[in-house]
């Protein structure tokens, strides 16, 4: 329908409403009656011809419809507001709340150099970290209820933009004193215990080469390479799955009562061997490298405060100080 018929402030509910997946959420962040809320959604049903939500097991739950405006309605909303606002960012005297999905992995080892960074520079930013191992964790960022993902990405939509924060590579750990620490370490020895993995998850299923596709972005999701090049080789090799966790800190205390083999990214390895006894061992190939990196919408080009703490979180991870911390465990 022609854009001049429609009422803005429907958009407004509109976005809400998806965000809370509540008529009595929505009512609350626009300050209006649950009624209200209920007549504006009747009224842009109408106009766009689709229910656009329907009652689910968790709420509002939107329409094909809905999801497909989603993007676009909170951009233009974004746009419009920029324009009336355009007021500078000053983080001294800001008062924000940023929100963070990431895996434990990130908290342990990028958010206190955050918090380290910005603390003295913003003192009213607060950052709230949500669980990056959700299904629905793109479509968070899609909607503005999450600001940026920090993790491991493949591909990327035209709507999402990309910043690296460091190269990380893979370490295999066991505890100390494992058989497989005396002597060289070989594929075939490696695949003679069982393996503990990580599955960012909680389900390997639908995940290829360790990644999923959720809403076009591709995310690692399981980060153990040797299970899955033994079952795509020709050489015979069979690895055994014995238990897989859906977080990081699952992995060293599994390690610390048996004779189970896991591979996890080198800094979180390092600081398992200082704080849990385990042991790294040296590799019998190359390891893998991977980027380290954290998404945002492309609305956030247009956030000055968005902008700012991208700025501040590139500059705290490539600060010499701050990867030295990081390399050797130290908060």
């Amino acid at each position: 329908m022609p854009i001049r018929r429609l009422d803005l402030n429907l958009l407004r509910v509109f976005e809400a409403v998806m965000q809370h997946r509540s008529v009595i959420g929505a009512s609350r962040e626009l300050r209006i009656t649950p009624s209200a809320v209920s007549h504006a959604l009747a009224r842009l049903r109408q106009s766009l011809e689709d229910d656009l939500f329907v009652p689910g097991t968790s709420g509002m739950e939107p329409t094909a419809r809905a999801l497909q405006l989603s993007s676009g309605i909170a951009d233009g909303l974004g746009r419009i507001a920029d324009a009336m606002s355009m007021k500078a960012f000053i983080p001294a005297e800001a008062v924000r709340t940023f929100r963070i999905a990431a895996t434990d992995y990130a908290a342990v080892i990028v958010l206190p150099r955050i918090v380290a960074r910005i603390a003295p520079l913003a003192p009213q930013i607060d950052l709230r970290v949500f669980p990056v191992n959700r299904m629905d964790v793109v479509r968070q960022l899609d909607d503005g209820r999450v600001d940026f993902v920090i993790g491991w990405f493949a591909d990327l939509p035209d709507r999402m933009r990309r910043t690296t924060l460091f190269q990380e590579s893979e370490a295999v750990v066991v505890r100390r004193g494992h058989p497989l620490a005396a002597g060289p370490v070989t594929r075939e020895r490696l695949f003679e215990f069982p393996h503990v993995v990580v599955e960012l998850t909680g389900s390997e299923e639908g995940a290829t080469d360790g990644f999923i596709d959720d809403r076009g972005v591709s995310r690692r999701v399981w980060v153990e390479r040797l299970i899955l090049e033994a079952a795509d080789s020709d050489r015979g090799l069979t690895g055994r799955v014995a238990v897989s966790v859906p977080h990081y800190a699952a992995v060293p205390p599994l390690l610390q009562v048996s004779d189970m083999v896991a591979t996890l990214p080198r800094l979180l390895a390092i600081r398992a061997v200082e704080q849990s006894g385990l042991a790294i061992l040296d590799l019998p190939y190359e390891p893998q490298r991977v980027n380290l990196d954290m998404i945002r919408h492309q609305r956030a080009e247009r956030d000055p405060g968005a902008c700012w703490l991208i700025g501040q979180i590139v500059a705290a991870m490539a600060d010499p100080d701050t990867l030295n911390a990081v390399h050797h465990g130290a908060v």
